[in-house]
């Protein structure tokens, strides 16, 4: 009797020391717009989990939109071998997600908010959703207070849709048009700068979000045992962000928190990306690793046994199957601590997207047309890219000066061109061929094929 009540015991110990696991991702958000990273937005939830866990100043995506990005978190596996490297896409037959490997531990998987993957049958999660795409709070509300009711652990990711365009929710009145920093590849126009007012607002409205989410978990006294883990995904939809592999468009903002495992207040420079979120998640909740994954868990970072992870990290962008893109644009990116080497396959063609039409762009032509010099030097810039470009990254944050034909720069140039023809190899990705197939990987594109 004694014996059967100790394991029992033991075995519901071990099943409540299984961590909650909270994924909050904003959408369209340049990380050094956060107040933590330096940024101007008023976010004093996030800033408060960053001094209450582990920032990390090098985290990156592998695609810098919304469906590759979202696909690359859930399923660990790089975008092109995936299959989901276009916009509005889907993964191959067989390619299982975080569900898959979480259930079995005994986990209720849910996601709440917006959602861009497919098919389902691949992310059999359990969804809840409001307009706009935006979590669900009463449904969120009502997940921590079921699993913590039945001492179920729960891995749950809330995906928000702000700051997405069309910057509509927020207080734009906080931010003073006139008195904003603008960042230096910006042209400083009055429509800049009155966007970026509305853009900062949502920031701010997405912050509220995750202090609801944080306050259910103290609510349901869930906080002590969750790994929170938020990040920004790729930059915003203004030029030279969102739809390009500068760092401005792929990296992240990462914060983790994780009572009695991540020190409070820590800043981490190891090299993390979004396709080890999958591989940390399944260690945290004592899975084992899975060989068939692309990332990496970094847990020994978060619990200080690790400060280095990764020294590459890289991205692929097409252009095929999107709002007013280029009817071909393909571009690889391979990253080290300290350059960024960039290939564009169709150089020759012009560089556009919904950033080129948007009101912000069309003043930075109008600019330019006006014989500002300046102006016309940045729309040149984002519509005209060379075939190769190389930036050092800790001189050059922006990436501005490209040292691809210079000399001195040949050997880094060399070793960072292996390394990404490497990657690209492992996931199958033949260039240019495989962004001509770009729509084939869209639903569009499935569609006619099933007709």
């Amino acid at each position: 009797m004694t014996l059967c009540l100790a394991v029992a015991t033991v075995c519901s110990v071990a099943h409540a020391a299984k961590p909650n696991l909270v994924f909050i991702i904003a959408d369209d958000c340049t990380h050094r717009d956060l107040g933590c990273y330096g940024g101007q937005a008023f976010t004093p939830n996030i800033d408060g989990l960053a001094k209450q866990g582990m920032r990390f100043t090098r985290c990156f995506q592998a695609a810098p939109m919304c469906s590759p990005t979202r696909h690359n978190i859930y399923t660990g596996i790089y975008p092109v071998k995936s299959g989901a490297y276009p916009n509005h896409t889907f993964v191959k037959p067989g390619v299982k997600s975080v569900v898959h490997y979480l259930k079995p531990l005994g986990y209720r998987v849910a996601l709440s908010g917006k959602t861009h993957i497919g098919p389902k049958s691949a992310f059999p999660f359990e969804y809840s959703g409001l307009k706009d795409n935006n979590p669900d709070m009463g449904a969120i509300d009502k997940l921590m207070g079921e699993c913590k009711s039945s001492d179920t652990p729960m891995c749950l990711f809330v995906c928000s849709h702000e700051p997405h365009e069309p910057w509509d929710k927020g207080d734009p009145s906080r931010y003073d048009a006139a008195k904003l920093k603008l960042p230096p590849y910006f042209v400083d126009t009055p429509e800049t700068r009155e966007a970026m007012t509305r853009y900062l607002a949502e920031i701010t409205y997405f912050d509220g979000q995750v202090g609801e989410v944080l306050g259910m978990l103290d609510k349901h006294g869930l906080a002590d045992n969750t790994l929170v883990m938020l990040v920004s995904e790729q930059g915003s939809s203004m030029p030279f962000a969102k739809w390009t592999c500068y760092d401005n468009g792929l990296q992240s903002a990462c914060i983790v928190r994780w009572p009695g495992k991540v020190k409070p207040g820590a800043v981490s420079d190891a090299m993390v990306e979004y396709v080890d979120v999958l591989p940390t998640f399944i260690e945290a909740a004592g899975g084992e690793p899975v060989k068939e994954l692309d990332g990496r868990s970094f847990v020994p970072v978060l619990t200080g046994k690790a400060t280095e992870h990764k020294r590459f990290v890289f991205a692929e962008m097409t252009t095929r199957g999107i709002i007013n893109g280029s009817k071909t644009y393909g571009i690889r990116s391979v990253r080290s601590g300290e350059f960024k080497y960039i290939i564009n396959f169709t150089p020759e063609v012009p560089f556009q997207n919904a950033a080129t039409k948007s009101n912000i762009f069309q003043s930075w032509v109008a600019r330019a047309k006006a014989g500002d010099a300046d102006a016309a030097d940045k729309v040149r810039r984002y519509q005209e890219r060379p075939a190769e470009e190389l930036y050092m990254i800790t001189s050059d944050p922006y990436e501005w000066t490209n040292l691809a034909d210079d000399p001195k720069y040949a050997e880094v140039k060399a070793q960072l061109k292996a390394e990404l023809k490497a990657w690209m190899d492992r996931c199958g990705d033949k260039g240019q061929q495989t962004e001509l197939e770009a729509l084939d990987h869209q639903h569009g594109g499935r569609q006619k094929k099933a007709k």
